[in-house]
């Protein structure tokens, strides 16, 4: 008998390449960006003044194709580069950016929610604790929030409190990692102290 989890897992990949495919025309259709090009844009929406290392990284690219890619944004006065402190240039979004951002979630939000037009609110808010789930595994596959959520529409995915569940499997990590962190060092130190004590006994016993 077909085991039900590959059946369901390759309706998830069929669901996820249609979707993806609808999704890879919206910056075309919307602005006649690619896509690392509009995701860009939307972190910059929500994050200005990144370094142009940063955003590749943001966004999937190397350093040398990040560089070309603002260029080309640069050229088309969606963004403009800005001299910080010392060496430090951040990417801004200009407004015509900005407003370029704003269409491309515009685009990406009634897509995905005509996705969801032929489920009933219960089956929509069932979807959504699937998801969140999910969500959280694929990060601790990834690692990457900021990559994960890059064309994200930050506002719609944390309504009146909601947490992403994204956001909070990075928190949880990093807390993870501070406390990991704290261990090690209270070990290191009861180390330290501990040869300390011996060394002042083994001077004492010469003494």
């Amino acid at each position: 008998m077909h085991d039900e989890r590959e059946r369901v897992a390759n309706l998830l990949g069929a669901t996820a390449l249609a979707i993806t495919d609808d999704l890879l025309s919206a910056p075309a259709a919307a602005s006649r960006l690619s896509m690392s090009a509009a995701a860009a844009l939307i972190v910059l929406r929500a994050d200005p003044g990144v370094s142009v290392t940063e955003l590749g990284r943001r966004v999937g690219l190397t350093q040398s194709a990040a560089v070309r890619m603002v260029d080309g944004l640069e050229r088309d006065a969606l963004v403009e580069r800005r001299r910080g402190i010392g060496n430090w240039t951040g990417v801004h979004p200009t407004a015509k950016g900005r407003r370029t951002a704003g269409q491309l979630l515009t685009s990406r939000t009634s897509r995905l929610t005509g996705v969801l037009d032929g489920l009933g609110e219960a089956e929509v808010r069932d979807l959504g604790a699937l998801l969140a789930t999910l969500l959280d595994g694929l990060y601790q596959g990834s690692g990457s929030a900021d990559r994960m959520c890059r064309l994200c529409d930050r506002t719609a995915c944390t309504p009146d409190g909601v947490e992403c569940p994204v956001g909070a499997a990075d928190r949880a990590v990093a807390r993870a990692a501070a406390e990991d962190g704290a261990a090690a060092r209270a070990v290191a130190e009861d180390g330290a102290a501990a040869r300390a004590a011996a060394e002042d006994g083994a001077r004492t016993d010469h003494g």
